[in-house]
């Protein structure tokens, strides 16, 4: 993606960030300024990554970049920003009690991670109270939990039978969409007008059981043939689809009714089909 600047608001102040490498990045001295209340934010930065070095040796720096952000005088100036993840790790060295929600938010959610592994039912329900909140129905909800595990038992497949890029993910999951779909699910999301949004998360009932389909088929398929390799699996992949597809294609003569349409599933009180 392009980059694509725009404020967020937090605590009430305004923070600046801009899109790099697919991730959303964060002015540091915005943040900074937006948990001290400082009147010189940069000043602060750099006698904090002073401190940090001095007092745990590592250097704050190493994970910033510097990017391209709108500065106060109009111009697009350089500025250090940091990720998602870096962002929070900064916020642990402000020792300020605005920072300290942040503080217990972040150990706590470590704490729930921790016992996620220790018993994975438990990131399930997690995501099921998630999905729950959003505003999503019960049937959709469910739905789209075997979706997830569907899923994972594929990406399970592909990686004990030689998968080991992401690009090489992505292709396999383009087959597989493409001959569902006759979309890539980049061009899904661009044909419902998504952006950073998940795909799945905007598909309705028949879009995501017709995903299942061709994912499980795919599954199935390898497992039968015991498909080693990127090639063997790319043409599977194809495979797995075109069944999804034709169930689709037959849907779709027998309704008179395109099942991929530009509505998306969004979250609401009616959880109603918005456009």
């Amino acid at each position: 993606m392009g980059q694509e600047t725009k404020i967020a608001i937090f605590r009430g102040k305004k923070v600046r960030r801009t899109i790099y490498k697919n991730e959303w990045w964060f002015s540091v001295v915005d943040v900074i300024e937006a948990l001290t209340d400082s009147g010189r934010p940069s000043v602060y930065w750099t006698a904090m990554k002073a401190r940090v070095k001095a007092e745990d040796g590592v250097q704050l720096s190493t994970i910033c970049r510097q990017l391209k952000l709108i500065a106060p005088d109009g111009k697009m100036r350089k500025t250090d920003c940091a990720n998602t993840e870096d962002v929070f790790r900064i916020i642990q060295s402000i020792p300020s009690p605005k920072a300290e929600p942040f503080k217990r938010w972040l150990a706590r959610v470590g704490y729930e991670r921790i016992k996620e592994i220790e018993d994975p039912e438990l990131a399930t329900k997690r995501t099921r109270f998630l999905y729950k909140a959003k505003g999503y129905p019960d049937s959709w909800i469910a739905k789209r939990m075997r979706g997830i595990e569907v899923r994972e038992t594929l990406t399970d497949e592909w990686q004990k039978r030689g998968v080991r890029e992401q690009k090489e993910y992505e292709i396999l999951t383009a087959e597989i969409s493409k001959a569902t779909f006759d979309l890539t699910p980049g061009q899904y999301k661009k044909f419902k007008s998504l952006h950073r949004e998940n795909l799945r998360d905007h598909m309705d009932d028949l879009e995501l059981i017709l995903t299942m389909l061709g994912e499980a088929t795919t599954t199935r398929i390898h497992q039968d043939r015991d498909a080693l390799g990127f090639v063997p699996l790319k043409k599977d992949a194809r495979e797995g689809g075109e069944v999804a597809g034709s169930a689709r294609e037959d849907i779709e003569k027998r309704t008179g009714k395109k099942v991929s349409t530009k509505k998306n599933l969004l979250p609401s009180k009616e959880n109603k089909y918005l456009s």
